[in-house]
């Protein structure tokens, strides 16, 4: 048979094929940049981040490719509810009870128990088992990951434990969703039977009989089509369209505060060298072989009863000390740990949000995910002071508290 005479089905318009190309881009950026980070210490994983210039970027990648499927989730909402509603087209997506047969059937006829494979209409029961667990997996994965993105909103509302917990289940359910696609898709789209309805939108009438006998079938018939007369369809167009408005106007609202509800509670800073003020005296040092001479002068002497200013070579601090010094009984021990472990253990204990623990002394001084947060005699560049001192911070420290810290930093930033 000639190819001007095969028959052809179309299975898929062009919004759909778009619709679909542009959720599959999409997944496939989140893989290879999610990967990386599920993975951290890989060298395959080291060598992909300083590829893309460093976690930042690949993070905004990251980023940007999420918001791409949120809003591709939300337009395939909006299709769903065009088609039900207008076009009234039959809801065959759906799982039922003859797709745990059909299962059973193909069971059957795959060991060789069944004389034939059984009949399957518009999705076959692989292709719902997909379907759902993409949407099982979109909600997994925009739920843990906005208690990622937006760790101190979570924190407001659930115990800080749970952040932890979201990025183990976002990493599984990733890990799971590339699994899925590589083992189950790939072989049911592509090897099984290489279908090309999502490149051309259509399907032959012989892979038709051979992939959905019953929807050839009720194409055949003239049953497949219920949308209805040109007249019936403005009219619920007109009642649609106005809620479909509304519907998107509040899911953008929802897409736009998912990413904005938060900046990122410890941000990447360049590290700066401290400015440290040294002691220089207004006369040179002596050499230690010279001896000290005292220039004539007409002054006399001062007896014991007259006022003199105590020297720092007496022992006694002046005005140049080392705040050292003046805050030595300021330490981690005594007034900084307490501060910290009451206000900051929520997000930053053992949950370590943003890989920052404020618990012990050690682990504050180790920092986070993003640095260093305590730079010992410089609190100018720690984080710890620059991010309160912006103010709003859910672990929000009084003004004498953070006091107590600059302090306790400039000071060295003492354990005890």
């Amino acid at each position: 048979m000639s190819n001007a005479t095969i028959r052809t089905y179309e299975r898929f318009p062009l919004a759909r094929r778009i619709e679909h190309w542009i959720m599959m881009l999409s997944f496939t950026t989140l893989a290879i940049t999610g990967l990386p980070q599920r993975f951290s210490s890989s060298p395959l994983s080291i060598a992909f981040v300083g590829m893309l210039g460093g976690i930042e970027n690949l993070r905004t990648i990251h980023h940007i490719a999420a918001i791409v499927m949120m809003l591709g989730t939300a337009w395939h909402l909006l299709v769903f509810g065009y088609l039900s509603y207008v076009r009234r087209t039959r809801l065959t997506m759906l799982p039922t009870f003859q797709d745990a047969k059909d299962a059973w059937g193909a069971f059957m006829y795959n060991i060789g128990r069944a004389p034939s494979p059984p009949q399957m209409g518009r999705y076959t029961f692989e292709e719902k088992m997909e379907y759902w667990a993409f949407v099982w997996g979109a909600i997994i994965m925009g739920a843990t990951g906005f208690m990622m993105w937006n760790p101190i909103t979570t924190a407001r509302f659930l115990p800080g434990e749970v952040i932890p917990a979201a990025k183990a289940a976002h990493g599984g359910e990733a890990l799971l969703a590339v699994l899925a696609i590589i083992v189950w898709h790939m072989y049911g789209v592509h090897i099984k039977q290489f279908n090309r309805s999502m490149f051309t939108g259509k399907m032959t009438e012989a892979e038709m009989l051979h992939e959905h006998p019953l929807e050839l079938a009720d194409l055949k018939s003239g049953i497949a089509d219920r949308s209805g007369d040109e007249a019936t369809l403005r009219k619920r167009q007109r009642a649609y369209l106005p809620v479909a408005g509304v519907l998107a106007l509040f899911m953008l609202l929802g897409v736009y505060g998912f990413v904005n509800a938060e900046q990122t509670a410890l941000t990447t800073v360049e590290r700066q060298a401290p400015t440290v003020e040294v002691f220089v005296p207004w006369t040179p040092t002596p050499a230690p072989t010279m001896t000290p001479t005292v220039p004539p002068t007409d002054t006399p002497l001062p007896t014991e009863t007259a006022t003199t200013a105590p020297t720092a070579a007496e022992g006694t601090p002046d005005s140049t000390a080392s705040p050292q010094a003046a805050a030595s009984d300021l330490t981690w021990e005594n007034a900084i740990g307490p501060i910290l472990q009451g206000k900051c253990s929520a997000c930053h204990g053992a949950g370590a949000l943003g890989g920052l623990n404020l618990s012990t002394y050690a682990d504050a001084l180790k920092g986070g995910a993003s640095g260093e947060v305590i730079i010992p005699g410089d609190s100018a560049t720690s984080l710890l002071v620059t991010k309160q001192q912006a103010g709003g911070h859910p672990g929000q420290l009084t003004p004498e508290e953070l006091a107590q810290i600059i302090e306790w930093i400039d000071a060295g930033a003492l354990e005890n």
